[in-house]
């Protein structure tokens, strides 16, 4: 029974190892690896990870930023490398790249951060290759100030895939422009350089070093209540072991 097993497992990493692509664009620049980023651009794709990376602790999902994806096996293929990939099911794993055709399926959500140079690709272009390569959700948040496209005001941008269809629509924003993710479970609101996520209830999804500070406070004034609580009975909090 153990020689089997072996031999599965065996048998399965050979496979993996054979399935495995050497794209071109993982060992070579793209144009956008040789883009600037701003430091609002840099500030909110650190935090939307954090954010993302509590929201799903304890749980198998993949984080990633800047990972290069593949729709086919052509080596030659030129990537997308969303800002942020949200791959659920998968433990993270020190990956080049995702190549679809590879791993058998598709990020759940992905989003692109705002930049002169790009931000009319990820509304007009980008939409598009994320529906052939069938993400189920795929934002574009635009943190600049002044916003780049001043003549409008909406800085969230979303699309959802209709499985039935197999294509991605826009998501219509709320008042506050808004969007809800299905994927993510979770309100997404603009904030200015921002972008803040919320529950069901309108409770602010934190990072881990905010729900640690969230946590040591809330527990903090507790204690302070029960001492003086003890003060009224006239009992001294500070003489207790």
């Amino acid at each position: 029974m153990v020689q089997e097993t072996r031999s599965r497992k065996g048998k399965t990493m050979a496979r993996h190892i054979e399935d495995q692509i050497d794209y071109y664009y993982d060992f070579h620049s793209t144009e956008e690896d040789l883009m600037g980023e701003t430091v609002a651009h840099a500030a909110l794709v650190h935090y939307l990870v954090e954010v993302l990376s509590w929201l799903f602790h304890g749980l198998k999902c993949a984080i990633y930023e800047n990972l290069n994806m593949y729709l086919s096996r052509n080596k030659e293929e030129y990537p997308l490398a969303p800002h942020i990939t949200v791959i659920k099911g998968f433990e993270r794993e020190n990956l080049r790249s995702w190549g679809i055709p590879v791993r058998g399926r598709a990020p759940n959500v992905v989003f692109e951060i705002a930049s002169d140079e790009t931000w009319s690709q990820d509304l007009k272009e980008k939409p598009h290759h994320y529906e052939r390569m069938k993400v189920a959700e795929y934002f574009a948040y635009d943190p600049n100030e002044p916003p780049i496209v001043r003549r409008h005001p909406q800085r969230l941008y979303g699309w959802r895939r209709d499985e039935e269809t197999g294509r991605l629509y826009p998501m219509t924003p709320g008042a506050s422009g808004e969007l809800w993710s299905e994927q993510l479970e979770s309100w997404l609101v603009p904030d200015g350089a921002f972008l803040r996520l919320y529950d069901r209830s309108g409770k602010l999804r934190l990072t881990r070093a905010e729900a640690e500070a969230s946590r040591a406070l809330a527990e903090a004034k507790r204690a302070e209540a029960l001492a003086e609580k003890l003060r009224s009975l006239g009992v001294d909090p500070d003489q207790l072991i």
